[in-house]
């Protein structure tokens, strides 16, 4: 009797096993899916989701127009010149220095790696200097075969401009008039949605548009904080191509750990080529030291600025969103990292045994879609 009640256990719990093998594998499958339709949207997503970012950016001054008695209209399209008008002074003051002394900036890079291949190819490490250079022509070898004939190249580079342009003009757009109409989209989704739907898809929607805007705006404060600070600390030594590795601290900055490094290993490059190797290593204190400031004193300060997300998750989160689609893909995956991290916590919320009510706050429903 004993033996058959154990057959029944087994047999009982594999059938469990094979039941959620079988939906793990259909959730896979759907991702797949979802994942292969979105690559062949990508050029209708990609603009709706700068437009999401640049939203973000720019919804508090709309907020504060529209709480002052601005009509909707007026008040995103004052925001949305206000947005140009500062992007084409960036532009005009930083963007153009910045592409005049890119080529520099990669001749900096370059010579930088050639001081560090010497430097590894002595003692104590005596690497294979042959080795290296093996592998350095084998990598140049590979990219020039993956660039193809000149025409080729030449009308890739035009063609990725162009949509470069496209992607600014219809991002432009949809920010006009996502600060427009934005506090109307959770009422009319609920509105259209069945059943239980009409509650937890628009509840997942307000989190994770909370969590876009916390992200989006805490990552631009402080990559403002850490390329004032390590630019200072540039042109103090008297570092060649400050404004450049400033914009290049800054921008990296929405790339968490990777960026900070990378910008980092640049700056501690150009100041090795050009001022020496003491000045290399003050620069990489000041990296260091400002670093800590940011996770120490600039982190607490800013409200909600993390995705409570382990920093393991980041760094794997990065790294895949990096092979898979190169630099956009490093920067969507820290906020698709977190977006999936809100649904999972839905999703958990509603079978616990004592789920959580969504946090609401005063006001009218539509005033939810934004963060305040």
């Amino acid at each position: 009797m004993s033996a058959r009640l154990h057959a029944t256990k087994t047999r009982t719990a594999l059938r469990t096993s094979a039941r959620l093998s079988a939906e793990l594998l259909l959730v896979l499958v759907m991702a797949a899916v979802a994942l292969w339709i979105l690559g062949r949207m990508w050029p209708v997503v990609w603009p709706l989701v700068v437009g999401l970012f640049l939203t973000t950016l720019t919804w508090p001054v709309a907020r504060f127009l529209r709480k002052r008695g601005w009509p909707p209209a007026l008040a995103a399209s004052v925001v949305t010149v206000l947005f140009l008008l500062v992007v084409g002074g960036i532009v005009a003051l930083i963007a153009v220095p910045v592409a005049s002394q890119s080529g520099q900036l990669t001749d900096g890079v370059i010579a930088g790696i050639q001081k560090l291949r010497a430097w590894a190819a002595g003692p104590p490490l005596n690497i294979d200097d042959a080795q290296i250079s093996h592998a350095l022509d084998a990598g140049i070898d590979r990219i020039q075969n993956s660039l193809g004939s000149t025409v080729t190249t030449v009308v890739t580079g035009l063609s990725t401009v162009v949509n470069g342009v496209v992607t600014a003009v219809l991002a432009v757009f949809l920010m006009f008039f996502f600060l427009k109409d934005g506090p109307r989209f959770l009422p009319w989704l609920t509105r259209q949605l069945p059943g239980r739907l009409a509650t937890d898809i628009p509840t997942v929607a307000e989190r994770g548009w909370d969590t876009l805007g916390s992200f989006v705006r805490s990552q631009a404060f402080v990559g403002m904080l850490d390329a004032v600070f390590i630019g200072l600390g540039l042109w103090i030594l008297g570092v060649p191509l400050v404004l450049p590795l400033a914009v290049l601290t800054f921008v990296s900055a929405f790339v968490p750990i990777i960026g900070a490094l990378f910008a980092g290993f640049v700056a501690v490059l150009i100041a090795l080529v050009s001022n020496g190797l003491t000045d290399a290593i003050i620069v990489l204190v000041i990296i260091i030291v400002v670093q800590q400031l940011e996770g120490n004193v600039f982190q607490p300060m800013i409200q909600s600025r993390g995705l409570g997300l382990h920093a393991a998750v980041v760094l794997l989160a990065v790294t895949l969103g990096g092979s898979l689609a190169g630099i956009v893909g490093s920067l969507l995956a820290v906020p698709a990292a977190g977006l999936v991290a809100v649904v999972w916590s839905y999703v958990r919320e509603q079978l616990s045994d004592q789920p959580q009510e969504p946090e609401t706050e005063d006001g009218p429903p539509g005033d939810a879609v934004v963060p305040s």
